[in-house]
């Protein structure tokens, strides 16, 4: 049934999330972040190893290895918080 304006009420109410949805919503989001975490903090350290290995500096450079990946991680979750705030913003 329309109403006088065009508009169907089906257009009007905001659908709501079914939970289906939202768990995967989370599943996403916790994924996405687990991937932002490990791989820059993992990556940097075994590049670290690697390269004391090949340089015989052990354990400097996977020392720095482990600040650098812990600092990517930490701009990459940063960067998806605030892509994840202006996205619930732009809904509202």
């Amino acid at each position: 049934m329309e109403s006088k304006s065009g508009v169907s009420n089906a257009q009007k109410t905001p659908r709501k999330t079914s939970e289906v949805e939202m768990t995967q919503m989370i599943l996403v989001t916790l994924g996405d972040t687990t991937w932002r975490m490990f791989v820059p903090s993992i990556g940097f350290t075994l590049l670290g190893v690697w390269l004391d290995g090949q340089f015989g500096t052990k354990p400097w450079l996977m020392t720095s290895g482990i600040i650098l990946g812990l600092a990517g991680a930490v701009l990459l979750v940063r960067k998806q918080l605030s892509d994840l705030k202006s996205r619930k913003e732009l809904k509202k």
